[in-house]
């Protein structure tokens, strides 16, 4: 018997390494660690979709504009250039703080999906964020080339910065994450892959956990909605 169970774990193994290496045929400069996240991926947001109990999205009661405006913000992109936040404006917005060794790392190819899916509607902007587990430990460059490489991600990526409250805390995160500058949430990141939606007049509409998945209802849903 134990030479059957160790046969058949053998085997198992050795499936799993073969499934790891095909996902990541294309992939460069991963560590083994990177490469078996973006392998099970796929099961982990499907079982979390099956077993999902937890509020996934938060959305405001009524909407209105927020005390202070999104567009007064400016930010500080990847390759050290300043961008307004009002270069944006007239589409919907999705801000998501990001990381590279993260398991949710391989929701960066679904927001990419996303993004190319409604190119007049949505741009989606990344935040790499060291805040949690320090799972974004890279600099700005090799995370944009990781990001190109092995996702596909052409998507606009922000400098790297905190988005945790406290006083090194992003400005566009503050914004979001304070009732009293966007009229609603106080909810910041808990973790990487929050996602945060604006509509095209710079209104906070929608607060996603990292489990919902870019490409899920939740999300297409609130991008394809005309707000009132």
């Amino acid at each position: 018997m134990p030479g059957r169970l160790i046969r058949f774990v053998l085997v198992l193994f050795l499936l799993f390494a073969g499934y790891v290496w095909f996902v990541n045929q294309e992939s460069r400069n991963m560590t083994t660690r990177q490469k078996i996240l973006k392998a099970v991926y796929p099961v982990f947001a499907g079982l979390q979709h099956v077993f999902k109990g937890q509020v996934r999205a938060h959305s405001p009661g009524e909407m209105k504009h927020p005390p202070v405006s999104l567009y007064s913000l400016a930010l500080k992109m990847n390759d050290g250039t300043e961008k307004s936040m009002s270069h944006w404006k007239g589409k919907k917005i999705l801000l998501v703080n990001t990381a590279s060794d993260c398991g949710y790392t391989a929701q960066y190819a679904n927001l990419q999906t996303l993004s190319e899916r409604y190119p007049e509607k949505l741009v989606v902007i990344g935040f790499p964020a060291n805040d949690f587990k320090e799972q974004e430990k890279g600099d700005d460059a090799s995370i944009a080339s990781f990001c190109k490489i092995n996702f596909g991600v052409r998507f606009p990526l922000a400098a790297k910065s905190s988005v945790i409250k406290g006083a090194s805390q992003n400005p566009v995160f503050h914004w979001l994450s304070d009732a009293g500058q966007n009229g609603w949430n106080n909810r910041a990141p808990v973790w990487n892959f929050m996602k945060y939606l604006v509509d095209e007049e710079g209104r906070l509409i929608g607060v996603y956990e990292p489990a919902v998945d870019p490409m899920g209802s939740e999300v297409k849903e609130a991008v394809e909605r005309k707000e009132k």
